[in-house]
């Protein structure tokens, strides 16, 4: 049986790290989802909004109203326009997740290949001494052999 690798306890740190990688960017997809569809429904709401503006300005809307529906439009503008933001913002923290993720990917790929070679060098050093010492029996036992015959 080989010893464990040094590169083992590396290899577990890495991969550690990277689920934890991995369990960040769900939560950051999972928020930008959720940004996003924030959006949507502010964006949907302000077109449904704006289209009883439009019906009611087309059967004559006084100038309280018509403060009131532009009014209200502005701060649903002011609405899109901030969660547009925060959509922008999201996105960017999942790309920064992604990366995050995809070096500790990358670290611990890099370990695991170090440590299959140095298991591959091991496992040719210890198969060279197994031939060795069966090379040396099987010296052992022709000699052994020649010298009862004599």
């Amino acid at each position: 049986m080989t010893k464990p690798s040094p590169l083992q306890t590396l290899i577990e740190l890495t991969q550690n790290r990277m689920d934890e990688a991995a369990r960040t960017l769900g939560k950051l997809l999972a928020s930008e989802r959720a940004d996003e569809q924030k959006l949507e429904l502010l964006i949907n709401y302000r077109q449904e909004y704006h289209g009883r503006f439009l019906a009611a300005a087309q059967e004559g809307l006084g100038p309280e109203a018509w403060r009131n529906y532009q009014g209200f439009l502005g701060k649903l503008d002011d609405a899109v326009e901030q969660q547009t933001r925060l959509v922008a913002q999201a996105k960017e923290r999942s790309v920064a997740g992604q990366q995050a993720w995809m070096a500790q990917r990358t670290k611990s790929k890099a370990y695991d290949t170090l440590n299959r070679r140095a298991e591959s060098r091991e496992a040719f050093k210890e198969a060279k001494r197994e031939q060795k010492a069966s090379d040396e029996h099987a010296v052992k036992n022709f000699l052994d052999q020649h010298k009862n015959q004599d």
